[in-house]
């Protein structure tokens, strides 16, 4: 251990040379530090996770990427059919990245039970669905085995069967109307499962079931679908994909991502980056102030030392490491109690989920918590980088103390 860590770990740990002064202002940095990073820690991970999980309700609705006529791109009810015989179905060949691609239809209809009735969509899905979405929102019952032959199972949300109060195994009435103005189809379907995603907008309206109830409904072929829906492996390839799907899929079709066909909420949920880089800065600023604040107090009191070092052959550089690398260690304090309470509060939140949000404003029903390992040291060791950027000034006040008048000095 070189003199300079040595001396640093002097000022650290010599009580003897500490004023009470000192001692609280070095109390209040560390404890700048702790919450600082624990503000941010909170602040990047709810935020990074009401994003995810925002966007996985909304791919879990609708896909990645939605191939459809022109017209229907822009709707959540499927106008005209198209065929299903493509050269990118079931797969693309020629796009990497694609998880699944499946068929699917919409049409509008009608819950009505003895007391109440509601609007809905009826989802169709093929035998190509993939019900991983699903799987991980189901509540109660089991999700639907689509096969070659016509089943009237479906899936509702919670949010319908408690306001219409539909039970798992019931049967209901479920009316398509006619654009003739004829009386309206009925089906009789019965509830075989029961989801949850959280995502009132979705809830409230959808209802997933088997697609060829629709064909026969529009009167389609067997072969006609009202569109399909592209699985993506990675979400943070979407823009990228969704221009390959786009040139893969002819001048007949339109591709269309779900960040184009849900414009508004993806760009609020880009604003929050925005919220983000803003408290990161702030936090800094005052951690790196209280900092400042420590060390010209620290250098203040050591005005002596500072002159006997000078005086005995010492560079003001040599000097300034010194409190430089007691601003380390003190910044190190901080960061790791920080550390520790910031992230114990994001694991309760993760997985007891204590703090409740309005799923009307924030399509969750509670605060999402995501935690990366990179994310953590990135935040850390940027913090620790600029904080002691930000010291190297205040430090500088080391080469303008005279050796003469700071031994004299009291």
């Amino acid at each position: 251990m070189n003199y300079e860590l040595f001396l640093a770990k002097r000022i650290i740990t010599g009580k003897q040379h500490k004023s009470s002064i000192s001692s609280s202002i070095i109390k209040i940095a560390i404890t700048a530090i702790a919450l600082g990073i624990i503000i941010m820690l909170i602040s990047i991970a709810t935020t990074v996770g009401l994003q995810k999980k925002i966007k996985e309700k909304i791919s879990g609705f609708n896909g990645h990427i939605q191939i459809a006529n022109y017209e229907d791109n822009n709707s959540q009810i499927t106008v005209s059919p198209i065929s299903i015989n493509q050269d990118f179905y079931p797969e693309f060949k020629n796009v990497e990245g694609i998880k699944n691609v499946q068929s699917f239809a919409t049409k509008a209809g009608i819950i009505r039970t003895e007391s109440n009735f509601e609007g809905v969509i009826y989802k169709g899905v093929n035998t190509d669905f993939d019900w991983s979405f699903f799987k991980t929102y189901l509540v109660e019952g089991h999700l639907l085995n689509i096969t070659d032959k016509t089943s009237n199972d479906v899936l509702i949300s919670k949010f319908i069967s408690e306001r219409l109060n539909l039970k798992l195994n019931d049967k209901f009435n479920l009316f398509f109307i006619k654009d003739d103005g004829s009386p309206p189809n009925r089906r009789v379907p019965t509830v075989v499962g029961i989801y949850n995603s959280g995502y009132k907008e979705f809830d409230e309206n959808f209802i997933i079931g088997d697609i060829k109830i629709i064909q026969r409904l529009n009167k389609w072929e067997a072969d006609q679908i009202g569109g399909f829906e592209v699985i993506l492996d990675d979400f943070d390839q979407l823009e990228e994909k969704g221009t390959e799907v786009y040139n893969q899929v002819g001048s007949t079709l339109n591709a269309q991502t779900i960040s184009e066909k849900y414009a508004p909420i993806f760009e609020w949920l880009d604003l929050l980056d925005t919220n983000i880089i803003v408290i990161i800065i702030i936090m800094i600023l005052i951690a790196g102030i209280n900092m400042i604040t420590a060390l010209l107090v620290l250098i203040l009191e050591r005005t002596q030392m500072i002159g006997i070092l000078k005086s005995l052959g010492s560079s003001n550089w040599s000097i300034r490491k010194i409190f430089l690398y007691n601003a380390s260690y003190l910044i190190v304090k901080g960061l790791f109690w920080g550390n520790i309470i910031g992230i114990g509060l994001l694991l309760a939140q993760k997985y007891f989920g204590f703090i409740k949000l309005n799923p009307e404003n924030y399509y969750v029903n509670e605060a999402p918590v995501y935690i990366s390992i990179n994310m953590v040291l990135i935040l850390n060791i940027s913090t620790l980088i600029l904080c002691l950027l930000m010291l190297l000034i205040p430090s500088y006040i080391v080469s303008k103390i005279n050796p003469v008048k700071a031994i004299k000095f009291d």
